[in-house]
């Protein structure tokens, strides 16, 4: 790097952080995520706007790959926390209703979404139509499980009945998409001339979930006492999660899975305390610096200045079956467990929630070639009006967010009336 580059690099990361700071603020006082106005500041400075003046003088073209790069470190520590952040102990007594819904709020939006890559082939379809009618399966069917933890939280269900099934929901809900994300991946050749690589994937697994996660285990166990996050003990769990994000990226999948899978195998037990100053650590920093720079150069890659009547169209169909393929899952599967009308509704509304989670999917889609850069500026829309119609939503079916919580209990259907629940939820 030479002293030009720097300096523009600096100024650039400065720029972000703190236009990424205004629209968050910006986007919470108007009831919204902070990820929502995040997610516009980098449309704002993208080619949408402008011509793409304020991004070229802001970050010239010899920074760009620097700043992709930090995107890509910044991701991988975004999903080693969302891989800390399942637990499958949500799925205590709510187990089979939100194994049902999240089933089924996958496979309908992921129907949906081939038929729509059908439709939308001839103008937007890329090579391997096989490959892209699957992502486009995968793109609808996205629920981002940590931004719908952070719209619980901020409403104040975090240990309601509802919040508690959404989040079980979306837990599962992620964890199948990334393992079809995975598959369409391996079948697409990503990988190219090394895709023997791609075979190593299953014995990489099985080593993590049977080798790894039980020597951590056993290591937590025996140190339970005097488990803290000391800077060897943070080194390590950086240096893992790396590793692991490498191993995968090098064996043909792309490298926020193995960041998500090292965050999964980590223990719970006994380690609570240790989780939470390894997540507050890493995502102060992480959502400070390294998640706006990836918001700028995903925005660096849409621009809406030349959306005509057709792309509107497509725009419109896309939302309808992300919306609609959403809802009609949760809901009907809700439903046929004999949860509440007005519950069912609001699981339904929160499961549409999208957010950073789509961002990430469809970056990888971009990457790999399955979106071009038209689609992929329609899908960024409809990521960010989805996670921004939720609040509304929920709003008009259960009420504004009261003051006070209640303890999470599993729902047990037809065991308190759909009053009952909904005053609860709220």
């Amino acid at each position: 790097m030479n002293t030009h580059q720097t300096t523009s690099l600096l100024i650039g990361l400065a720029a972000i952080v703190l236009l990424a700071r205004l629209f968050g603020m910006l986007a919470q006082r108007l009831g919204q995520p902070a990820v929502i106005g995040e997610v516009l500041a980098g449309i704002t400075l993208g080619p949408t706007l402008f011509d793409g003046a304020v991004s070229d003088a802001l970050f010239p073209v010899d920074t760009r790959p620097l700043l992709s790069a930090l995107a890509a470190v910044g991701i991988a520590v975004f999903m080693f926390i969302v891989g800390l952040e399942v637990d499958g102990a949500l799925l205590r007594g709510n187990g089979s209703l939100a194994t049902t819904v999240s089933f089924s709020s996958i496979l309908v939006p992921f129907g949906l979404g081939m038929l729509l890559a059908l439709y939308l082939a001839d103008d937007y379809g890329t090579d391997d139509k096989t490959a892209f009618m699957l992502f486009m399966g995968i793109a609808m069917a996205i629920t981002a499980f940590p931004v719908l933890a952070r719209i619980l939280t901020d409403r104040k269900m975090t240990h309601t009945t509802l919040g508690a099934m959404a989040i079980a929901c979306a837990a599962i809900g992620d964890v199948l998409a990334w393992i079809l994300l995975a598959a369409v991946v391996a079948v697409s050749g990503s990988a190219g001339a090394d895709q023997w690589r791609m075979l190593l994937a299953v014995p990489y697994l099985l080593g993590m979930l049977f080798v790894l996660r039980p020597l951590l285990h056993r290591y937590a166990d025996r140190r339970t006492e005097r488990l803290r996050l000391t800077p060897t003990v943070f080194a390590c769990v950086l240096a893992g999660l790396l590793l692991s994000a490498a191993a995968t990226e090098w064996v043909g999948l792309h490298y926020i899975f193995g960041a998500f899978l090292f965050g999964a195998v980590l223990p719970r037990t006994g380690t609570e305390r240790l989780r939470t100053q390894v997540h507050d650590r890493l995502g102060q920093m992480t959502g400070t610096l390294l998640l706006p720079v990836f918001f700028l150069v995903s925005g660096l890659q849409v621009d809406l200045s030349k959306l005509d009547m057709s792309g509107l169209g497509a725009l419109v169909l896309i939302l309808l079956v992300a919306v609609g393929g959403k809802f009609i899952g949760a809901f009907a599967a809700a439903r046929l467990n004999r949860m509440p009308t007005r519950q069912s509704a609001a699981l339904a509304t929160l499961m549409n929630t999208r957010g950073l989670t789509e961002l990430i999917v469809l970056n990888v889609g971009l990457q790999l070639g399955f979106l071009d850069q038209d689609l992929y500026s329609l899908m960024v829309v409809m990521a960010v009006i989805t996670t921004a119609m939720t609040g509304p939503l929920l709003n008009w079916i259960i009420g504004r967010p009261k003051t006070g919580d209640v303890e999470a209990t599993p729902y047990v259907p037809g065991s308190t009336s759909e009053a009952e629940t909904v005053r609860t939820a709220a």
